[in-house]
């Protein structure tokens, strides 16, 4: 598999419900800002190796798988890309809790903090 193939496949896997399509563009929005991207990335921590990383960011970097949803850019690195192909972002808004949820079959442990995975 060439690398070019590697990158479509991930960027084809990384999903981001209308929901939490809708939310980030609302986010935006409040910003007043139309040059950032919702950089989606996994780092090393969290109880089970690694954890996820949400944020806005105007960088381009050299390798970056970009999608986009409802006008809004999701953006992941090429080290993070490999752990996120698959994994849907959703916005919950809940009485129970509020915030974007990421669901990753690529996850295979998990623990009471919720937002690490190995």
């Amino acid at each position: 598999m060439s690398v070019s193939d590697e990158t479509t496949t991930v960027s084809d896997g990384i999903l981001l419900s209308d929901a939490a399509a809708s939310k980030v563009k609302t986010l935006l929005e409040q910003e007043g800002r139309d040059d950032l991207a919702l950089r989606v990335a996994v780092q090393p921590g969290g109880c089970s190796g690694l954890r996820y990383q949400l944020f806005f960011d105007e960088r381009s970097l050299d390798g970056d798988v970009v999608k986009e949803f409802g006008g809004v850019k999701v953006v992941t690195d090429r080290m993070s890309a490999p752990y996120l192909g698959g994994a849907s972002i959703d916005f919950v808004d809940t009485i129970e809790k509020q915030g974007f949820t990421i669901d990753n079959p690529n996850a295979t442990g998990s623990c009471a903090c919720g937002d690490s995975f190995h």
